[in-house]
């Protein structure tokens, strides 16, 4: 019998997650043994016209990072759906968006203006902004289309698991290498974090969480023990899913969502509004919270009820 044959993509997102496919380390020397790595661009020279090739169905397991932001992202996953038996939506982008997906708060137009024309540091003096062909004396250049909407794998084809996180966590990432090499595969749809939130797994000790003030951690003495909630401070733990054991909060940082929802979660911000609604003496204080887009919906707009801005 021959190795898995895997492969990785990287569509919109920052690149952290093929970063922390070596953070596995030495573990990465067990999952070559076991496998070939057959389409990595970020590692490999491997042209898009090599996976066309590929019989359908012949790439054992892709890992897929990053959210679909333009035409190329939605090409890349439809080909690597038909080509692979089992596809990993990798990371928070991938899963929900994560941070990329809060350019749906804006349209096509609205960022270029802002990205390409507004931005102090850009001298631009005819506006030019991104099209998807031009001519120049070599030829003619082509670009991928922008969409006005970020889209998560899920939205856009068929996934089989989930690998949230920003980037997943190492050991969360081990156990999926695991599971697909040796074909102990949990049920299709799951996730390889834990079904269980960050308080379960946060050491900090929770008290009567009443809060008559929302502060922000700058504006608090934190005694390194005591839970975020009951110093006035929004932490997304409790609408979160854990498998970080808790990183942020044990070094003093409150959580800010990156696993995505918790089990059971639909829709993380509006879970986590609601147990803040829970925990207020007087419900004005919501009114408080700085930026709630990027508070409640930093990692998960695009995979929220809310999905974007209404555009007209």
């Amino acid at each position: 019998m021959g190795k898995s044959k895997i492969a990785f993509y990287w569509a919109a997102s920052c690149g952290g997650c093929e970063i922390a496919v070596l953070d596995i380390n030495e573990k990465i020397l067990e999952v070559v043994e076991k496998a070939e790595i057959v389409f990595w661009p970020v590692a490999m020279d491997v042209k898009y016209k090599d996976i066309e090739a590929l019989p359908d169905k012949s790439i054992d397991a892709c890992f897929f990072n990053g959210a679909i932001r333009n035409e190329e992202n939605e090409r890349m996953a439809k080909l690597l759906r038909r080509k692979s038996k089992i596809l990993v939506a990798f990371g928070s982008c991938a899963c929900d968006g994560c941070v990329v997906g809060l350019a749906n708060l804006w349209d096509k137009e609205s960022v270029f203006e802002r990205a390409y024309i507004e931005t102090p540091s850009t001298s631009n003096p005819d506006s030019v902004t991104p099209r998807t062909s031009v001519k120049v004396e070599e030829g003619e250049l082509e670009l991928p289309e922008f969409y006005d909407t970020v889209k998560t794998l899920a939205q856009t084809v068929d996934v089989d698991y989930f690998l949230s996180g920003c980037p997943p966590p190492i050991p969360c990432i081990i156990q999926a290498f695991d599971s697909i090499l040796s074909g102990n595969l949990p049920p299709k749809g799951s996730n390889f974090l834990p079904n269980k939130s960050i308080c379960d797994e946060c050491p900090r000790e929770k008290k009567d969480r009443k809060i008559s003030e929302i502060k922000r951690i700058y504006e608090i003495e934190d005694d390194s023990k005591t839970c975020f909630w009951d110093q006035g401070v929004v932490c997304m733990g409790p609408a979160t899913r854990a498998g970080c054991g808790a990183q942020c909060p044990n070094v003093n940082i409150p959580c800010t969502g990156c696993n995505g929802p918790g089990p059971r979660v639909t829709d993380q911000g509006a879970a986590m509004m609601s147990a803040l609604a829970s925990t207020l003496t007087d419900p004005s204080v919501i009114n408080q919270v700085v930026d709630p887009i990027g508070t409640f919906y930093k990692y998960s707009l695009a995979a929220s009820i809310l999905r974007r801005k209404v555009t007209r």
